[in-house]
């Protein structure tokens, strides 16, 4: 509403100070890396929402102004975020904010978070339009135009009207995916201490004691025993004394493993792998997946030599990670579950194709501890729940300290931990089969806001070039 009659520029500057509130708050959990992480990256995010600003200001000149055109460029911008720079980052989407309304989760399915963002901001612009009407009714009513006003406020009320019957529609007629199969499932949440107080401990295997230690508290046959992203001080699959313990404890409780480490990356060491390695209940290794979506500056330094050069803070990544070779599927039980490693969740675009490829479960890892008891972890699993509902999969959410969850594919949070609580969450998860219109048709809602907004620029440009039309004396 503070953007009405305000000029593009303005717009842009006012939009570039809410985004830079937004995403501070949203994620604030940054400040543990140091004002030479935030503020880079808020800045990044906001010029996003700055140059929606600017485009609504341009366009409202030549008269092209509606709520529907304003929620397009938003998703537009949102895809930019999520991909620029450095493989961006979606963290901040405002569709996420539906995660626990069956509406907002039924959008995602059909045309992925991307839905459920344009609808958050339709329905924010519309209100907005009625708030704004009836303040110059109120203050200057003599001024206002009885025929103006009325065709006002019918827009707005259709507006609204058609975004609640498609979010009705949507979730009425919802996709049910097909159960396929339940597997007993066991994730064991070990570390209890923020990473910063553990350095000590953790040269001394304190994470792989604690995880082990812990799976001795798992109760009853399960089919799947979970260990989160880091658990494991050394590599599952060379280390004799990591490798014996876990295969052993996969014999014992006749269950499938996956365990979590950073390796080395052959052949000469200098970079890292983030890597996932599942043994079977013969205890032997029958799969492994490296994570191949690295976190910026977290995993590796972009341009390291002339980063490292002006920000002396960024050589404290030591070694660069390197991505993983692709997707990868692991059968479970004749189950297949597509393993995603922390950060890779917020990306829907690489998780769909795992769906696409006949994927029946998403099996996330996670290692949140850096982030101590801020909102990310909570984040972490709402992100999930939309992952969840925009692939009609069950999704296993084992992190390190907390939160683990287990989602269902409807997106809906089953059972859950809470931070820095050493326990093992045990439950059941139904996989599935059925493509969701997202999985079955793409990013087809994001490429609709694309042709929207080029339409809506089109009109603009032919209306600014109109001449105007002279008057008859």
């Amino acid at each position: 509403m503070v953007w009405r009659g305000r000029s593009p520029r303005s717009r842009a500057g006012l939009a570039f100070v809410a985004a830079a509130v937004y995403y501070g708050l949203t994620c604030s959990w940054m400040r543990y890396f140091g004002t030479v992480a935030i503020v880079p990256f808020v800045a990044a995010c906001a010029a996003y929402w700055a140059a929606v600003g600017a485009t609504v200001g341009i366009l409202d000149r030549a008269r092209v102004s509606h709520p529907f055109v304003t929620a397009a460029l938003w998703v537009v911008a949102d895809a930019g975020v999520s991909r620029f720079p450095f493989g961006g980052i979606s963290w901040g989407e405002l569709g996420y904010s539906l995660h626990d309304l069956v509406p907002g989760r039924a959008l995602a399915a059909v045309g992925g978070v991307a839905a459920a963002t344009f609808v958050v901001v339709a329905v924010n612009g519309f209100l907005a339009e009625l708030v704004g009407e009836l303040s110059a009714r109120l203050r200057f009513p003599a001024e206002t135009k009885v025929g103006t006003g009325g065709r006002r406020w019918f827009r707005t009320l259709a507006g609204l009207a058609v975004v609640i019957v498609v979010a009705a529609t949507a979730t009425g007629f919802r996709p049910r995916p097909t159960p396929t199969a339940r597997l007993r499932v066991a994730l064991v949440q070990g570390n209890d201490l923020d990473r910063d107080l553990t350095a000590r401990e953790e040269a001394e295997r304190y994470l792989t004691k604690n995880h082990l230690g812990l799976a001795g508290a798992i109760r009853g046959p399960v089919d799947l025993i979970v260990f989160p992203e880091s658990s494991m001080d050394a590599d599952p699959r060379t280390d004799p004394e990591v490798r014996s313990s876990l295969s052993e404890l996969a014999r014992r409780e006749r269950a499938w493993v996956l365990a979590n480490a950073t390796v080395d990356a052959p052949p000469d060491g200098t970079e890292a792998e983030n890597l996932d390695v599942l043994f079977a209940p013969d205890g032997s290794i029958t799969g492994t997946y490296a994570k191949r979506h690295l976190v910026p500056f977290g995993e590796y330094v972009p341009f390291r030599r002339l980063v490292t050069a002006v920000i002396p803070a960024a050589g404290e990544v030591a070694r660069d990670y390197r991505p993983g070779p692709g997707p990868t599927l692991f059968s479970v039980d004749g189950v297949p579950m597509a393993p995603i490693i922390c950060f890779e969740s917020a990306f829907g675009a690489e998780v769909r194709p795992l769906v696409a490829d006949g994927a029946q479960a998403l099996l996330l890892v996670t290692n949140n501890r850096s982030y101590r008891r801020s909102a990310n972890s909570e984040q972490h699993v709402a992100i999930g729940q939309m992952r969840a509902a925009e692939t009609g999969r069950p999704l296993v959410h084992s992190a390190i300290s907390g939160i683990s969850a287990l989602i269902d594919a409807e997106g809906r949070v089953r059972a859950r931990t809470e931070l820095f609580e050493p326990t093992v969450l045990q439950g059941t998860v139904t996989a599935t089969t059925g493509d969701t219109p997202y999985v079955r048709f793409g990013p087809w809602f994001g490429v609709a806001c694309v042709l929207g907004t080029v339409g809506a620029g089109a009109v603009a440009l032919k209306r600014r070039r109109r001449p105007p039309v002279e008057s008859t004396p």
